[in-house]
């Protein structure tokens, strides 16, 4: 493929994580990194975000109800962003779920590609988001990109079939991107040359998350004394539960809860039954505009998941100056690498959340010093490199060699 190197690159992102009116804060890191990346200058980009879609017969009553409820196109911070059906059937399919995604969105894609082509596809999620694209890009023969992010990698490719089509879309794609250095591995364990893994971690928005005025943040949330909080889906693997559980036996601190799910009537039964009611509040789903005042609001972050690929809530609050205790999962440990940045937990459980808290409050770090670690997350690094993956990889699209590399994959 031949590309004016003078014009910006034209990138079609493809994910079904990425935000949309009924579901504002799903996916915000993949709408974070692409428009940094657009914001360079250098591309321009349209967005293909698929929605599940679920036979009305197998629907239970309220449960896809938000999700049908998003829009079939919409404009998003100046981003294009279209929403095209997919069927699912809850609790089987796995091993057919790329090939329902592709047949749902191809006439989509092929209908955007005809208005305006696309140098090259830039796939979230490695399955089925990735499996999907890797069909698309061999259907309209466009180079492609796959950035893996976490559970695609940690926990799916434990599954036969999915594995090899993990494998297989790896395999097909022209660029790999990990969030981590610890998710490289099991590409490499799948066969593929560590040298064709790039790794990208994610990055912070450090005008957005800033320190606020933490009195100010305090009184408008109603705290006082030792505040923690516990960001994300109210889901088993985020550990809300035991962040819970250590709580109940430090009675001097507040916890505050921010996310949705379907465990939330367990854990307000859990915070109830504890005695907790006073000292644990939910606070629902909260816009990621709003979060700073949260963490500036809490002496600590607590993130006590089960896996992770790069947990952005880590920078968020270290940015905000609140340091953080987290499980040593995955990409955790490349972001706490310091004393200012907070602690990492070696156990998953109660004992572990309580003593590394009760260690970071009794000698908490500098906030300013915090700040200062997370200042060396910005997007700018990501940006760049992605920059240059992308222009290197349209620029060799079609060539003989990477054609014979195509077939032979």
């Amino acid at each position: 493929m031949d590309t004016d190197g003078n014009r910006p690159l034209r990138v079609l992102t493809f994910s079904t994580l990425f935000p949309n009116a009924a579901q504002p804060v799903n996916g915000v890191f993949v709408e974070n990194r692409l428009s940094h990346l657009v914001q360079s200058g250098e591309i321009t980009a349209r967005v293909v975000a698929p929605v599940p879609w679920v036979p009305q017969p197998l629907v239970r009553p309220g449960r896809w109800d938000r999700i049908a409820a998003a829009p079939d196109h919409e404009e998003r911070h100046g981003l294009g962003v279209w929403h095209p059906r997919y069927p699912v059937i809850p609790k089987m399919g796995m091993s057919v779920a790329p090939l329902l995604m592709y047949l749902g969105v191809r006439n989509t894609v092929a209908r955007l590609l005809a208005a305006a082509d696309c140098d090259l596809i830039d796939a979230h999620y490695f399955y089925p988001d990735g499996v999907a694209a890797a069909l698309l890009a061999r259907q309209f023969k466009k180079p492609l990109v796959i950035t893996a992010r976490g559970t695609d990698l940690n926990l799916i490719p434990r599954f036969a079939l999915p594995r090899a089509q993990i494998r297989w879309a790896a395999r097909r794609a022209d660029g790999l991107i990990t969030v981590c250095h610890a998710l490289k591995q099991p590409l490499i364990s799948l066969g593929i040359p560590a040298e064709s893994v790039t790794v990208l971690r994610n990055g912070v928005d450090l005008q957005a998350f800033r320190p606020r005025d933490r009195a100010a943040a305090r009184q408008s949330l109603g705290v006082s004394g030792p505040v923690v909080v516990s960001v994300g889906l109210l889901i088993e693997r985020k550990g809300h539960h035991l962040v819970i559980d250590a709580v109940a036996r430090m009675p001097e601190l507040t916890l505050l809860i921010a996310g949705d799910g379907p465990e939330r009537s367990a854990l307000t039964a859990r915070a109830a039954a504890a005695g907790l009611d006073g000292r644990v509040r939910f606070l629902g789903e909260v816009a990621h505009r709003d979060l700073p005042d949260i963490y500036g609001a809490a002496d600590a972050l607590v993130l006590a998941s089960s896996r992770e690929g790069w947990a952005n809530v880590l920078l968020e609050s270290m940015a905000c100056g609140t340091p953080v205790v987290a499980t040593d999962v995955w990409g955790s440990g490349e972001a706490v690498t310091c004393p200012e940045a907070g602690l990492l937990m070696p156990q998953r459980s109660p004992d572990a959340i309580v003593a590394a808290l009760s260690a970071l409050l009794a000698a908490p770090p500098d906030r300013a010093a915090t700040r200062r670690h997370a200042e060396q997350f910005s997007w700018d690094a990501t940006t760049t490199g992605q920059l240059s993956l992308f222009r290197r990889i349209v620029a060799g699209h079609g060539h003989p060699q990477r054609t014979a590399r195509m077939v032979a994959a």
